[in-house]
């Protein structure tokens, strides 16, 4: 292991053009041997947090970085009421988050435990010196370094590394909490999380479900900042995209979004979910936003997560997509009674989040096995998804493009 770790280190120092297939092959394994930390981490009290509505503020132990020991800041709440073992999830912030107690609240309220994560060394407080920057503890790990800025850096030192390693941990940790359910935890991230969350799917296949928000893989040719500094970035193409990993994501996944993100395509979310062999759920919300609150407040990262561990597959299933005489038609199979729909189309073409996106009327009806929805396609479309809705939920086809 010394030998390979060695190696893998002066092969990473190599210019990423040139990387060979042995370092690739390398890096993968290297990857994929951080679902071995099925062990519980270390948990203890962060001292100077109070606790409060059922929450508490700890530090668990995480991977030595640089030759020094971190630990990882967290919130971590059960549900007041509870009878018996409830399922869990772990939560991951997105870029200038943290460790997020209303994001664990809102979880605790729908009958789950959860714990949110800080990936970057920091805690819930701000920084006196600088007011937007949270204030680092005394065992953090890498930061984030712009889009995998620390690629040339040793694998074991690179934030992405910790921060699939924290999930990872924090996994174990919620597992071998007495009042948990260990086959009904998930994981929930936004953003950078949900690149993480993309990531860890593909790694540890003790999640029982999982929830990408905005965040996805198969970035290297996304037509924006993503793609332009990805699109060289072998060690990212090779061993760190979540396409990499995505066919060993057998669980189910709620890919959880909206068709405006200047960040995230539609089309390299959609590359990710067509790759999994796992059932999914396309939710892509118009007008959601791109934030924290936006990502965490609507319903249906939490009704998704319910149907998974009551009924072990989403709440609503595309059945059948295609387009018959310039008609859509798309089948669906639901749990849930759908009682209005919508056609979402452009004419556009070039980045996702960049169109212009147009919603116009379709017809939903009841089938003796699912729902069909119809509505004729606008001509000059090149791209497509249709949303049906239950209430406040929205379940998405999977979004389309016209060549």
């Amino acid at each position: 292991m010394k030998h390979t770790l060695l190696l893998l280190t002066a092969l990473l120092l190599t210019p990423l053009a040139v990387l060979p297939a042995a370092a690739d092959a390398a890096a993968r394994e290297q990857i994929l041997a951080l679902a071995d930390l099925t062990t519980p981490p270390v948990m203890r009290p962060a001292e100077g947090f109070a606790s409060e509505d059922g929450l508490k503020a700890i530090f668990f132990e995480a991977l030595p970085w640089k030759e020094k020991s971190t630990r990882v800041f967290a919130w971590l709440g059960l549900p007041e009421k509870r009878a018996g073992k409830v399922p869990a999830v772990v939560l991951v912030h997105g870029g200038g988050g943290t460790a997020m107690k209303d994001w664990v609240k809102k979880w605790n309220a729908h009958g789950f435990a959860a714990i949110s994560i800080a990936v970057e060394g920091q805690t819930d407080e701000r920084d006196p010196a600088h007011p937007q920057a949270w204030k680092q503890h005394a065992w953090p790990g890498p930061k984030r370094d712009g889009i995998y800025g620390d690629s040339a850096e040793p694998l074991t030192e690179q934030w992405m590394y910790h921060a699939v390693a924290d999930t990872v941990l924090a996994n174990s940790l919620l597992r071998s909490l007495p009042e948990v359910d260990a086959d009904k935890v998930g994981v929930m991230g936004i953003s950078w999380g949900g690149v993480i969350t993309s990531t860890v799917i593909g790694i540890d296949s003790r999640f029982a479900f999982g929830i990408p928000t905005y965040g996805c893989g198969h970035l290297f040719d996304a037509g924006n900042q993503y793609g332009q500094a990805l699109g060289n970035n072998m060690l990212y193409r090779e061993a760190w995209d979540p396409l990499v990993r995505m066919a060993r994501v057998k669980m189910p996944v709620l890919w959880l979004s909206w068709p405006q993100d200047q960040h995230f395509p539609l089309d390299c979310q959609a590359a990710c979910y067509h790759s999994a062999p796992g059932k999914h759920l396309v939710s892509l919300i118009s007008g959601m936003g791109h934030g924290h609150a936006p990502a965490y407040n609507p319903p249906d990262s939490y009704a998704f997560a319910e149907s998974i561990v009551r009924d072990g597959r989403p709440w609503c299933l595309q059945t059948s997509a295609q387009l018959e005489s310039g008609t859509v038609r798309v089948e669906f199979a639901a749990t849930k009674p759908l009682d209005r729909a919508l056609l979402i189309s452009t004419t556009d073409t070039g980045f996702t989040g960049k169109r212009k996106w147009i919603e116009s009327s379709a017809i939903v009806q009841k089938r003796d096995k699912g729902w069909l929805v119809t509505a004729p396609l606008p001509a000059g479309t090149t791209a497509w998804f249709v949303n049906a809705r239950s209430g406040e939920l929205t379940a998405s086809s999977d979004y389309q493009e016209r060549k």
